[in-house]
């Protein structure tokens, strides 16, 4: 976690590495089949926590009834050791912070019906230690195994595990976290791995699909307690700022890997009722990990509404593992869709603007084919019915949640497309998903920026839409953009393996047919050339 200290120039000293191309994969380790739900002790202790708070905590998590909903992880954050190892070079909780021990506390939680969860760094220091703010050096560099051994002993079921330096570049981090993740399983006890890169660091957590190294891992700086604080990805950010790096990011997210936007700051007092329920459901529907950061003791009706929303929680922990893709966004009103596992569609009108909106999409945008449709309202259970139509009038910051049933599922897949005249795959150059970029054709690597969704009309890599420019003529470059659900993102795969735009006519070419790495693709008449067929693998 990032200290309120300057990091702009800790992250310029770094040297960043080209994004990896090779595919990644959820770990097998079985735990994390949906995201992990529970408390974290940091938002609201810092470090002032014991063993007392600690069990206040569970108690409270047990009384309110937010086990029983599916919060189950009590996180023990920084601060926690003592901070010097014992003669044997093993992990100490802090005596006087925690005289009974930590294998006391696991054994205090798991008797509640609850899981353990722990926090250290991968190199010398912990984030407190790193900013003087505790003694001692007691990271885990060079006793990976001896601590996952200790862990293990501990009863521990979580470990978060914080970068926290401004050196090493991203290929560093890989192999260094990797280390824990092996020491971890040597061990054979099922423990979830969360991991933060970010930390006093460049924002390397978006910059790849972490699901070979952690079951969870930070995609931003970390949260604050506020709205927007104007970030793009520094510290602090806001619930908006972080929803903005996350959701282009939903093809890396599946059953034991998930994005992780931070802890919750629901029921910590800076934000209105609305932003606070918006960030919830935008959790929700993110497939984020639900892990409160709250005061469990002292929580308001409100508050409670929020974090013990059934309907949220059973989106957020449906069995697909999905996070939500963009369908549409226009730079204020976002709508996002979540695909679930009994057939139904979770559906997200987003209003990122100050003023009340009408935010709307369909039933065949969002995958849905068919003319009777019920929508339930997520936040008051209320059901309502429509022919197609999804819309609401939304509060400025506000959400609103359907769980649309009815009708039947539009094939959604997600494939390559490989051109048939050079063997190349479409490919999102440096994984840039920024609005504007060109594809081009590069090795198939089976990398995040080779896949392609393929949803109604719709075909999206990174989070974003294949786009057409309004009124393109043969000549002109497809790009992807924000979703907007507009005839120019909208394309048809034909039988002869053409692709071709809705508003334009034309077809994706691999411009003069030419074969090498790099050829960009752009839009002309279709014909019958190989340049212009593609197959899906």
């Amino acid at each position: 976690m990032i200290r309120k200290l300057a990091m702009t120039l800790a992250a310029a000293l770094l040297v960043l590495l080209p994004l990896p191309s090779g595919p990644a994969h959820a770990l097998d380790n079985g735990v994390a089949r949906t995201p992990p739900m529970g408390w974290n002790s940091w938002n609201t202790f810092g470090c002032n926590i014991n063993e007392g708070l600690i069990r206040g905590m569970a108690d409270a998590m047990v009384s309110s009834g937010m086990r029983d909903l599916g919060y189950q992880y009590v996180v023990v954050d920084d601060c926690w050791f003592n901070p010097n190892r014992d003669s044997a070079g093993n992990l100490q909780g802090d005596p006087t912070r925690f005289p009974s021990g930590m294998k006391a506390l696991g054994d205090y939680l798991h008797g509640k019906g609850l899981k353990f969860g722990i926090y250290q760094g991968p190199l010398d220091k912990t984030c407190a230690q790193y900013f003087n703010s505790y003694p001692g050096a007691t990271g885990s560099l060079g006793h990976e195994a001896q601590d996952a051994r200790q862990f293990a002993a501990w009863g521990v079921d979580y470990l978060k595990y914080d970068w926290c330096s401004p050196t090493g570049t991203i290929n560093d981090q890989v192999a260094t976290f990797a280390k824990m993740r092996d020491a971890l399983a040597a061990t054979g006890r099922p423990i979830v791995y969360s991991i933060n890169p970010n930390s006093i660091h460049a924002k390397t957590g978006p910059q790849r699909n972490w699901g070979d190294v952690a079951n969870m891992w930070r995609t931003t700086e970390d949260i604050s307690d506020a709205w927007d604080t104007g970030q793009t990805n520094g510290y602090p950010m806001g619930v908006k700022n972080i929803v903005d790096v996350t959701v282009p990011l939903a093809g890396y997210a599946r059953p034991g890997g998930f994005n992780d936007p931070d802890m919750m700051e629901v029921g910590r007092g800076g934000m209105t009722d609305t932003e606070q329920r918006s960030h919830f459901a935008l959790w929700a529907m993110m497939a984020s990990p639900l892990i409160a950061g709250n005061d469990l003791r002292s929580m308001s009706t409100a508050t409670q509404t929020i974090l013990k929303n059934p309907r949220l929680i059973a989106i957020n922990q449906d069995t697909l593992g999905l996070q939500a893709n963009q369908i549409s966004y226009d730079g204020t009103r976002r709508v996002l869709a979540k695909r679930l596992a009994n057939g139904d569609v979770a559906v997200a009108l987003f209003n990122q603007g100050s003023a009340a909106t009408t935010v709307s999409t369909t039933a065949a945008a969002i995958g849905r084919s068919g003319s009777a449709f019920t929508l339930q309202d997520a936040w008051t259970g209320g059901t309502t019915t429509t022919s197609g139509t999804i819309s609401a009038t939304v509060p400025g910051h506000g959400t609103v949640v359907y769980r649309v049933s009815g009708g039947t599922t539009s094939p959604s897949t997600t494939t390559t497309l490989v051109s048939a005249s050079s063997g190349r795959c479409l490919d999102v150059p440096n994984g840039n998903a920024a609005n504007g970029t060109q594809p081009v054709i590069w090795d198939c690597n089976g990398g995040a920026n080779q896949r392609w969704t393929t949803s109604g009309a719709s075909i999206q890599a990174l989070g974003k839409c294949l786009d057409a420019p309004i009124g393109a003529t043969a000549g002109a470059k497809v790009q992807l953009w924000d979703c907007n659900g507009q005839s120019n993102q909208q394309w048809t795969i034909q039988s002869d393996g053409t692709v071709r735009g809705a508003a334009s006519g034309l077809c994706l070419d691999v411009d003069h047919n030419l074969t090498a790495n790099g050829t960009r693709v752009l839009l002309w008449t279709c014909g019958t050339a190989a340049n212009q067929r593609w197959s899906r693998v």
